[in-house]
């Protein structure tokens, strides 16, 4: 479960995101209640998420172009080090007292132009410090780090909003940058198993397209998550209106609540990480769980069924994350990583300035609990058109018997499999 971290430049690497994703998480979640503490307004807590996510959508593959071109270490050094830097900034303004809430929209875009950098290289860099073998395992616990820090920052975040208000979850945000800076700079460089920068050339963009096109095992991976990220990963805006229009709380129930889908979260990446191996059956199946209980969820009559069915969601959501970012990650020529995790990512989470915004406005009109079941409801439509794609990409049909329900070949798949 943990092969990953015998290696140091990966340990390193671990441990300064611990840090940096603590941090992030307390800045989410003070961010959120901030912008809904300014407006009163589910869709300006959309509009910031939309904000912070747009440049993704919209430049997301040059950034990939970028993290293909120039050595990632580097890279990370710079991008990591602007993020702590707009956390300082507004920390001051929040401090001062003189925040508005156009101040949180500019930080957000700002923290979504240097994202599109930052991810791909972050993401692809994770190859180079310990090499193919162990990448599936890295990957796995990349995203447990970040569940884990997502069980302490909202927590930390809820109390230090209640007490002293969001300035100080901002300013600990910007100075947590420091950690994955220092680890960065004491990484051992003759030990990374590098993959050459790509020479600046024409068409770049455009073969890095190419290369995930005609792919079943890139394509529909790719499209399956961007359609869970559009409309099924809006958990900001459906927990802050459940917690205020609902169940009538404070910030700390909105902590807590973000602290179980963490809970939830960090067991899916641990599985994945003892599992190894991704399929795309597990993938579609995963994918079908979330949306269902998204469905379920959003209807539940009280707190605490509400509060237990954030787990299971969050363990099947990360599913869907991690298993599809394997399979894509190892799918890929090394020297079009780059290119192809920033297609991912801008599929994942470009979808937000559309989803976000959408189902913020849904959730004003109709409620929390209509907004929070559309967005599985159109998740699991999503989800189930896949399956038949791909079931029949693999020439597979839907067996139903006493051992359950699974997709099996059908008489042509085994002859095409036997030939």
């Amino acid at each position: 479960m943990f092969a990953s971290l015998r290696i140091r430049n990966y340990r390193l690497f671990a441990l300064g995101q611990a840090v940096s994703n603590t941090g992030t998480w307390m800045q989410r979640i003070a961010q959120d209640w901030l912008v809904l503490s300014l407006t009163g307004s589910a869709s300006a807590v959309g509009i910031t998420i939309a904000l912070q996510f747009l440049p993704m959508l919209v430049l997301g593959l040059y950034g990939g172009v970028l993290a293909d071109r120039l050595p990632k270490r580097p890279l990370l050094i710079a991008t990591q080090s602007l993020m702590g830097l707009t956390g300082v900034a507004l920390a001051t303004l929040t401090l001062a007292g003189d925040v508005r809430v156009w101040h949180v929209y500019v930080a957000a875009l700002l923290l979504g132009l240097i994202t599109v950098v930052d991810n791909p290289a972050r993401q692809t860099f994770v190859a180079e410090m310990v090499g193919p073998r162990q990448l599936a395992n890295a990957v796995s616990l990349n995203s447990a780090n970040f569940q884990s820090a997502r069980l302490v920052g909202p927590a930390v975040a809820g109390v230090l909003i209640t007490a002293v208000g969001s300035g100080w979850a901002f300013l600990l945000n910007g100075l947590s940058f420091a950690a994955p800076v220092a680890g960065l700079l004491l990484m051992r460089t003759a030990e990374l198993h590098r993959a050459e920068p790509q020479p600046r050339a024409k068409g770049q963009l455009r073969e890095g397209l190419r290369h995930v096109a005609g792919r079943p095992e890139l394509v529909w991976p790719i499209v399956l998550v961007g359609c869970i990220g559009t409309f099924g990963f809006n958990f900001p805006i459906w927990l802050s209106a459940f917690v205020g229009d609902v169940f009538h709380e404070d910030a700390g129930t909105y902590g807590l609540l973000n602290t179980l889908l963490a809970a939830g979260s960090l067991a899916g990446a641990l599985l994945a990480a003892r599992r190894g191996l991704a399929r795309l059956r597990l993938l579609v199946t995963a994918a079908l769980v979330f949306s269902a209980l998204l469905v379920a969820t959003a209807f539940a009559p009280g707190f605490w069924l509400f509060a237990a069915l954030l787990v299971p969601i969050g363990m099947f959501g990360l599913t869907v994350n991690v298993t599809a970012n394997t399979t894509v990650q190892t799918a890929t020529d090394p020297e079009m990583r780059g290119r192809v995790m920033a297609l991912f990512m801008m599929v994942f989470s470009g979808g937000t300035p559309i989803g976000a915004p959408l189902v913020g406005w849904v959730t004003d009109t109709y409620g929390p609990r209509i907004g929070m079941a559309a967005g599985g409801a159109a998740s699991l439509v999503a989800a189930a058109a896949i399956a038949v794609v791909l079931s029949r990409v693999g020439n597979l049909r839907l067996s139903v018997s006493r051992q359950g329900v699974a997709f099996v070949p059908t008489a042509e798949g085994r002859l095409v499999k036997a030939a």
